[in-house]
C-alpha cells in the first residue's frame, strides 16, 4: 500500500510557496504519494470550507495516510480528524507553527482568526487516531505564543521540537526547506515510503 502525505498550507499561502515544494519533492523521491491542495479563499480561511476541502481531497484515510500542516493548516488537519470515526487509524501528523492562540496580528486578521481560536477542538476524538503527533515551533515566531507548545503536548501527547530563529517558517523568513520536518517524517513513517 502506498503511503500518502497531505501538506496543508498556511493562511495566505499556496502550494508553491515556503518549504512545501521542497518537502513534496523530497518525499516523492522516497516513493510517497504527496498532495499539496490549494485551499479555498486563503486570505480569509474558514473552518468549514477548509475542512470540507481537505476531506474531499483525502477521500478514505487509513494507517498509510499522513498529514503535514503549517500554521492554520495544522488546525485544519485537527478539525478534519475530529470528523473521522474512532475506528479509523492514520499514520501520523506533523504540525509546523501550529497555533491555538495568536499574537502580533491586527484587528482585521483577528476577525478571521477568532472562529479558529474560539471553536473548541475535540481532542478526545483525535487522540485515538494515531500515536504519532509532532509539533514544531520556532523560538522567534511573531504570531505563535510559546505557551501553545505546552497545549499540543498536553492535548495530543505530541512530541515538541523547537527550531532556532525560523520565524513563522515562511519564505519571508528565508525558510524554503525544512530538514526537521523531513527527519521527523521519516522517523514516524519508517525507513521507506513503500
Amino acid at each position: 500500500m502506498v503511503k500518502r502525505v497531505f501538506i496543508v498550507h498556511r493562511w495566505d499561502g499556496s502550494p508553491d510557496v515556503d518549504w512545501y515544494p521542497w518537502l513534496k519533492k523530497e518525499l516523492e523521491a522516497r516513493k510517497f504519494q504527496v498532495e499539496v491542495p490549494a485551499m479555498p479563499n486563503p486570505e480569509e480561511p474558514e473552518i468549514d470550507e477548509w475542512v470540507s476541502h481537505l476531506r474531499e481531497t483525502v477521500g478514505e484515510a487509513n494507517k498509510d495516510t499522513y498529514f503535514v500542516g503549517h500554521s492554520v493548516g495544522c488546525q485544519t488537519i485537527l478539525r478534519y480528524l475530529e470528523t473521522l470515526s474512532e475506528e479509523t487509524k492514520i499514520g501520523g501528523v506533523i504540525m509546523v507553527a501550529g497555533w491555538l492562540n495568536l499574537i502580533g496580528v491586527d484587528k482585521e486578521e483577528m476577525m478571521v482568526a477568532r472562529p479558529w481560536i474560539e471553536t473548541d477542538i475535540q481532542w478526545h476524538r483525535i487522540i485515538p487516531l494515531t500515536n504519532n503527533f509532532v509539533s514544531i515551533f520556532s523560538d522567534n515566531d511573531p504570531y505563535v505564543p510559546i505557551g501553545d507548545a505546552k497545549l499540543f503536548e498536553e492535548h495530543l501527547n505530541a512530541r515538541i521540537v523547537f527550531e532556532s530563529r525560523k520565524g513563522h517558517f515562511t519564505s519571508e523568513d528565508n525558510v524554503t526547506s525544512l530538514m526537521v520536518v523531513l527527519n521527523e517524517f521519516m522517523r514516524m513513517s519508517g525507513p521507506t515510503g513503500t
